[in-house]
């Protein structure tokens, strides 16, 4: 499978709501980051997927724009779904970076606006504080929380 098919199925993963799917795309090794959980590195990276599409029952997902080469690659996706804490719709327009290493992603980078984010997140207040490192933080803090309880919960 070339990368530009890699990307594809971990995507196309992801939109079918199947983690495992996703996950297979990843090396164990994977090095994973974005605004709201940080930087995360094997089963941490594969496990932050399976608890997303555990607690996203409406999620809806798309992609375009893949491009890849032997060594590296990218892709634009949007993801659709209400914020469960507060009931809000959330449309999240994200730029993704991919290295390879032996048919597998080996480094992720996604990238957004935070503040975006929280302003459709969490209304009022996000759009008040989601700028500020302090919100980032809290945000991170809170992500990587409920990322831990899962993988105590399901034995991961």
């Amino acid at each position: 499978m070339n990368n530009t098919d890699l990307i594809k199925k971990f995507y196309e993963s992801f939109a079918n709501a199947d983690a495992d799917g996703m996950v297979n795309c990843y090396d164990d090794n994977i090095i994973f980051s974005d605004p709201a959980f940080g930087e995360l590195r094997g089963k941490d990276a594969k496990n932050m997927w399976r608890m997303l599409l555990s607690r996203s029952k409406d999620i809806k997902i798309t992609f375009d724009k893949v491009k890849a080469d032997d060594k590296s690659g990218s892709a634009n996706w949007r993801a659709e779904y209400v914020y469960s804490q507060t009931g809000r719709k959330v449309i999240n327009k994200i730029s993704a970076q991919f290295e390879f290493q032996n048919e597998k992603i080996i480094k992720h980078t996604d990238r957004f606006n935070l503040w975006r984010w929280t302003h459709h997140a969490l209304g009022w207040k996000g759009y008040l504080l989601g700028w500020s490192p302090f919100m980032k933080k809290k945000i991170q803090k809170q992500t990587n929380q409920l990322l831990k309880l899962y993988t105590k919960r399901n034995r991961l």
